[in-house]
């Protein structure tokens, strides 16, 4: 009988870094700003993306310097993957926490990084700028998404 995959089998916290940096589908969603409205606290997705953030292959442009760079970058951990309300409802890391299965599209099922992009999930084609590109923080309104979540 073949064996479970380790995302079947394992939660966030008993990833090696290997496995939790592998379960990042590559759709670039956690790398565009978001605006949360102070009164309800809804979040809003921007077409705007991180400066390090390249539009083509939704990858970071420097994955091991990014804090450095970024300093507001986020380092995806257990704990955060449980407490944001912004990662996307077909994110992988959110899926295991969820006790849920990856999608068709996710790398680690089909073996392409290019699934993704083919299915309409990831940033590819819809970054309309990035952070500093934009001259103040009102800019960010000319690029607001219409929907909630950017696919």
């Amino acid at each position: 009988m073949p064996k479970e995959p380790f995302w079947k089998t394992k939660t966030l916290d008993e990833l090696n870094r290997s496995e939790w940096e592998s379960l990042c589908d590559g759709c670039g969603r956690c790398c565009l700003h978001k605006l949360e409205d102070e009164d309800t606290d809804e979040i809003y997705f921007t077409t705007v993306a991180c400066s390090l953030l390249d539009a083509g292959t939704c990858q970071c442009s420097d994955y091991v310097n990014r804090k450095k760079k970024v300093p507001d970058c986020i380092f995806l951990t257990p704990e955060i993957v449980r407490e944001v309300a912004w990662l996307p409802e077909t994110c992988g890391y959110r899926l295991v926490d969820e006790g849920q299965d990856l999608y068709w599209w996710h790398p680690l099922v089909s073996g392409t990084m290019e699934t993704v992009h083919e299915a309409g999930i990831s940033v590819r084609g819809k970054v309309t700028a990035h952070d500093h590109e934009l001259e103040n923080e009102e800019d960010y309104l000319d690029h607001m998404m219409v929907t909630e979540n950017p696919h």
